[in-house]
């Protein structure tokens, strides 16, 4: 990886034409270098990604369209157009689009570490089991957190 170039990415346009299918969301990469990765994500209603653990970036979500749903280190908010997510490393963070309107954001993360590797191995795991989704991120530095247990009591 290297230094960030000057440039201009266009609307519509991602680094070489990629578009990645990451669990039913699409993601466009915007630009990477070693010090920060962003990509403008679209994810359809009803998708969500499950919640995780950045234990070696900062991640930030800049609301263009919709409402998102999120949980941030256990409490729920929501974002809308205009809004700034920050979610600084090791907190933990999952993420709702939970109307009927895609919501689409763009994201980035600094250091870039190894999440550009990462989508590339979900997008090549259209059908995989969430267990395999949980191993491979692992490995990329993304910590998915377990569900959270049922008590049985009734409240």
């Amino acid at each position: 990886m290297t230094v960030m170039t000057a440039g201009l990415t266009k609307a519509g346009d991602g680094i070489d034409s990629i578009s990645w299918n990451i669990l039913g969301q699409t993601y466009v990469p915007k630009q990477l270098c070693e010090a920060s990765f962003s990509w403008h994500a679209t994810l359809p209603p009803g998708s969500m990604v499950p919640p995780h653990i950045h234990p070696t970036q900062d991640e930030f979500i800049y609301m263009l369209e919709g409402r998102l749903d999120l949980v941030l280190d256990g409490n729920e908010r929501f974002a809308e157009p205009g809004d700034l997510i920050r979610l600084p490393r090791g907190i933990p963070h999952g993420l709702f689009s939970k109307s009927d309107r895609p919501v689409k954001c763009l994201f980035w993360v600094t250091p870039a570490r190894r999440l550009y590797e990462l989508f590339w191995q979900l997008h090549n795991m259209p059908d995989a089991a969430p267990a395999e989704i949980v191993a491979v991120s692992a490995k990329h530095e993304i910590d998915f957190l377990p569900p959270p247990e049922e008590t049985g009591e009734a409240n």
